[in-house]
């Protein structure tokens, strides 16, 4: 996923002094129970609401944007949790793009029981970061039960009806990335043959190694192809192999998201 530059994110947190607004301000968060899926899986949701002109971010935030950190150890009868992301938003300031979430977001969770018989006790410590003109460290814990007779939810519902379409939903007929060494990574230029939304496109690419920094991806239109083209930089500076199968590019637009995995050679 796109990594912050860890300078970026110290001045962005010590840009708030210390008699600025405090979380309980800007922040509020509760868990949603949700229902019992076919397949024996939870669903339930993290509704994050944000003070107005407040935001938090996506899990690939953008060049000085703060992924949320997720624990989930704590909780009891759970194999694993899947975050399903709404389409986030687009932020721009000082010529730099973020990509969040504004107001109120519900992020959906499916939840895999260890024994799908049993109740899920469900407890999360959430790190985060919210944002206005100055950026706070945000930290909540939460928890709530999950029982195996649970009930549809309208605003877990609505947020999994909000998510990106597929490549083959948006109707992607041709990809093909090149990669090249330059002297602190690689450098990916992705082209996509993909409908034209009529709207300015953001692309976010991630990869499977949350340590790997990912810049912000310029992005043009060339005939009825999308080019888009980022570089990565892993810790030790240098050019490294990278597993194209793992990469994944998020295209945003008029409110509207694709979701294409993989990253094949052309």
């Amino acid at each position: 996923m796109i990594q912050t530059r860890p300078l970026a994110v110290l001045l962005a947190l010590a840009a708030a002094p210390a008699h600025a607004t405090t979380q309980d301000d800007v922040l509020f968060a509760s868990l949603l129970s949700g229902w019992t899926t076919d397949g024996g899986n939870r669903m339930a949701g993290l509704d994050l609401t944000l003070a107005p002109g407040w935001k938090t971010y996506w899990r690939s935030p953008g060049d000085v944007g703060i992924p949320p950190v997720f624990n989930w150890s704590m909780s009891e009868n759970v194999k694993s949790v899947r975050i399903h992301w709404p389409v986030p938003s687009v932020f721009e300031a000082s010529g730099m793009l973020t990509i969040g979430y504004h107001d109120r977001v519900v992020l959906p969770l499916e939840v895999t029981p260890v024994d799908p018989s049993k109740p899920v006790s469900l407890k999360v410590a959430v790190d985060l970061g919210v944002c206005d003109e100055i950026c706070l460290p945000a930290h909540v814990k939460l928890s709530t039960e999950l029982a195996v007779d649970g009930a549809p939810e309208k605003h877990i519902k609505a947020a999994l009806a909000n998510r990106a379409a597929s490549a083959d939903e948006a109707g992607l007929s041709g990809l093909g990335c090149t990669v090249e060494p330059i002297a602190d990574g690689l450098r990916l230029t992705a082209r996509m043959r993909l409908r034209d939304p009529g709207a300015e496109e953001v692309v976010a690419f991630e990869t499977a190694d949350p340590a790997v920094w990912v810049a912000q991806a310029v992005t043009a239109r060339e005939g009825g192809e999308l080019v888009t083209m980022t570089e990565l930089v892993a810790p030790d500076g240098a050019p490294f192999a990278l597993d194209r199968s793992s990469v994944t590019l998020t295209i945003l637009a008029a409110g509207k998201a694709v979701e294409v995995r993989g990253c094949p050679a052309p």
